[in-house]
């Protein structure tokens, strides 16, 4: 028999065959390495895309699958930025630092170029030290390390207090918002250590790679997006497919039942939770040097709202849903809020769809949820007419006879 990853493995390597030519598409297209045809601005705006995707299957596997609907996960992308971020800014920063200073009398001693690089990032917040949280800025593999680890360890710490005292449904809901409401709220504060609200900004620029142009830099990191989400759809193709994925959607249906048979009911949340918080964060790694630039206002509830949007326009319980729902809404709303989109003169009123476009998004997510509950996916359903299998009276059950003819026309 084959495995359920196996049953999967047609739809799977559909997904990876597109991505990787669209991929090679873009490349070939682009002003960084093609033709020139797409312009560097929106290969980065693909490449961002890219990385939405990603978050949003891991709020596909905790909804979609296990039925925690999340509406903090947004919090968790940006805590991945701003890991890398403090990499990329004080790298980014010494570069200068030493250059300005490479003419000096006398050499600069370390500390000087240290008290440089500090007052030149946190001068902005009225302050000339680094905070305690800087202290591995320096330090590519430790940030990288921290990309996964920051966002894991609040994740699990704050799973395990939730789901341990078995907080569920819609209370679970408000105190994942309530968390990062609490982060957001922290982060706009200007000593906390990541410069308020200002945040992180010239993230585009790669220490070291000062003459490589932002173009070609933009293919890069839409190959490393694409990487990325190839293996995390892999990966979670490989968690729902197997027993550990019966379980979560035995959870999501009766999760009662599933803790009456002997499942640790909250050990599995809890490895799911922290598991996608940490997917959450690699995405954020990706995205925000394509931005160039991070900041609380990325991490307000709201955002983490939009991702369940975007998932239940997509289609959640199935992975391309998430994947299509994200990379729609993404694309859709770049064009109508950069002005590409045409104004609608109704005589006494304009629609501008700048300002009406979250309310587009809004109105889609209603009747989205009331018409077409499987998303923009379920069409694939229509497409493979998947129905009810029609058995004609083929044995159903273990004995013969279990369903025949006329008992499947009743």
């Amino acid at each position: 028999m084959q495995s359920a990853f196996q049953k999967r493995g047609a739809s799977t390597v559909i997904f990876l065959t597109l991505l990787v030519a669209f991929t090679l598409l873009v490349t070939v297209l682009s002003e960084g390495m093609g033709i020139g045809v797409i312009s560097t601005s929106f290969v980065k705006t693909l490449g961002k895309t890219l990385c939405l995707a990603l978050v949003a299957i891991s709020m596909d596997l905790v909804w979609g699958y296990a039925g925690i609907l999340s509406l903090g996960h947004f919090a968790f992308f940006g805590l991945g930025g701003y890991m890398i971020g403090m990499w990329l800014m004080y790298e980014r920063t010494r570069e200068i630092v030493v250059s300005s200073l490479a003419d000096a009398p006398i050499p600069p001693t370390a500390q000087e170029v240290s008290d440089a690089i500090a007052n030149q990032i946190f001068g902005v917040v009225g302050s000339a030290d680094f905070p305690l949280i800087w202290v591995f800025a320096d330090s590519l593999l430790a940030q990288l390390m921290l990309v996964v680890l920051v966002p894991g360890v609040l994740a699990g710490v704050f799973g395990w207090l939730a789901f341990r005292s078995r907080v569920a449904g819609v209370y679970l809901s408000i105190l994942t918002q309530a968390m990062t409401l609490a982060l957001s709220l922290y982060l706009f504060q200007n000593d906390n250590g990541l410069r308020g609200n200002n945040g992180l900004s010239g993230l585009q620029n790669l220490p070291g790679l000062a003459e490589v142009s932002q173009a070609l830099v933009s293919v890069w990191f839409l190959w490393g997006a694409a990487l990325a989400l190839g293996l995390g759809y892999l990966l979670a193709v490989w968690v729902v497919s197997g027993k550990f994925g019966s379980v979560l959607r035995g959870i999501r249906d009766d999760e009662a039942r599933v803790r009456f048979l002997g499942y640790p009911v909250e050990t599995y949340k809890l490895v799911l939770f922290t598991g996608t918080a940490c997917m959450a964060g690699i995405a954020g790694a990706l995205y925000y040097p394509q931005a160039g630039i991070i900041n609380p206002a990325e991490m307000a509830p709201i955002a983490s709202i939009y991702l369940a949007v975007w998932v239940a326009i997509g289609g959640r319980g199935r992975l391309y849903g998430a994947v299509i729902g994200a990379a729609f809404v993404s694309l859709v709303s770049s064009w109508f809020t950069g002005g590409q989109a045409p104004n609608v003169p109704l005589g006494v009123y304009t629609i501008k769809w700048v300002d009406w476009w979250l309310v587009v998004l809004g109105l889609s997510f209603v009747l989205v949820t009331l018409f077409a509950p499987k998303g923009i996916g379920g069409l694939f359903d229509l497409l493979e007419r998947r129905t009810a299998p029609d058995r004609h009276g083929a044995d159903l059950g273990p004995d013969q006879g279990a369903l025949r003819e006329k008992e499947a026309s009743e």
